[in-house]
């Protein structure tokens, strides 16, 4: 048999507190494994140690235990969010949902993000068109013309659910263009 503590070492003899097969190496001169001895030495320092006075405030529960947190659903109407997700694949929509009174700061502020990101890949397209004319450079953009309509079809989709399941969209250069000139506050407030 194997030693409990030392896989592929032969045992000598079981541990005389609790039994384990061991080796040589773990058997103490009284005949004990490293688990008991460990084991007497927590009791000793448990035992000299004295009681702190006051409540000992309960354990949390493991995660497997706790309720899960519920997500709220976001405060805006359907009608409104549905609208400006709808305005990054398609930009009518979200000059649009611009003319909503009652809409949020944060849509309001989505809306105008669908309209950077629209007016964004325009002028990226514009540009690389334009490039495309320049005879030596043209064949590099060229090929990139083609990829943008994928691009841009996967990147207004993914935009339009974040904006619609209510997540703070950030596009990388038309968010930090927009913090500059929307006014602070809460992004939530009517």
């Amino acid at each position: 048999m194997d030693c409990y503590f030392h896989s592929n070492v032969p045992s000598i003899a079981p541990c005389i507190e609790c039994g384990k097969p061991i080796c040589a190496t773990c058997r103490d001169e009284l005949g004990g494994c490293p688990s008991c001895r460990l084991a007497a030495k927590v009791d000793a320092a448990t035992a000299t140690r004295q009681q702190i006075p006051g409540q000992v405030p309960p354990r949390p529960a493991p995660a497997s235990v706790r309720p899960q947190a519920t997500v709220s659903a976001p405060a805006d109407p359907a009608e409104s969010r549905a609208l400006v997700a709808l305005g990054y694949p398609l930009w009518p929509l979200a000059l649009l949902s611009l003319l909503d009174r009652k809409q949020s700061r944060h849509l309001r502020r989505q809306a105008f993000q669908a309209l950077g990101f629209n007016l964004g890949f325009f002028g990226f397209w514009g540009l690389l068109m334009l490039i495309a004319q320049v005879p030596f450079l043209g064949f590099s953009a060229g090929v990139l013309v083609p990829l943008l309509a994928p691009l841009f079809l996967v990147a207004s989709v993914y935009y339009g659910i974040k904006a619609w399941n209510g997540d703070d969209v950030r596009i990388p250069v038309v968010s930090s263009w927009l913090d500059d000139r929307l006014p602070q506050g809460d992004t939530n407030a009517r």
